[in-house]
């Protein structure tokens, strides 16, 4: 089967990481994690110098540097995220992985499926393809509508 529920492997750690595990899944396993601490610097530094964003419904993101501001610009109103890890399949220089992003922007929750490709080269992410829909996450940040059941 090449899908791999992502739940941990016999012998694994906490998160889901052993000696047999793909040295790239295991980085993308850890930028998973390291989403919950809302760390701007930390998760820029999972990106190679010359790395790649690309939310799809936006354009892409180039460079370390620009990664950083622009995970700032959209992390500064969340208070708080825990991303859950569906499926992770890995092969050669290629993660993709599956996941419920769970945020709270401010006080209002956001369940947000999602699936990332990332293009890893010496242990560092080069290009990241995140796919989910912009119109869940927009609407969800929406107050509720006069009539509207609660």
């Amino acid at each position: 089967m090449f899908l791999e529920q992502a739940r941990p492997r016999r012998g694994a750690d906490a998160n889901g990481r052993n000696d047999d595990m793909d040295a790239n899944e295991a980085v993308i396993r850890d930028f998973i994690e390291a989403w919950s601490r809302l760390d701007p610097e930390e998760l820029a530094g999972f990106f190679a110098e010359d790395g790649v964003y690309h939310n799809m419904p936006t354009g892409p993101v180039k460079g370390r540097e620009q990664v950083k501001a622009f995970i700032a610009g959209f992390v500064r109103g969340w208070t708080a995220t825990e991303w859950d890890l569906l499926n992770i399949v890995a092969r050669g220089d290629v993660v993709i992985a599956e996941r419920l992003d769970r945020t709270k922007v401010g006080e209002t929750p956001i369940d947000l499926p999602c699936c990332g490709v990332f293009e890893m080269e010496g242990g560092k992410i080069k290009v990241w393809r995140d796919y989910f829909d912009l119109s869940t996450y927009i609407k969800a940040l929406q107050p509720p509508t006069a009539g509207a059941a609660a």
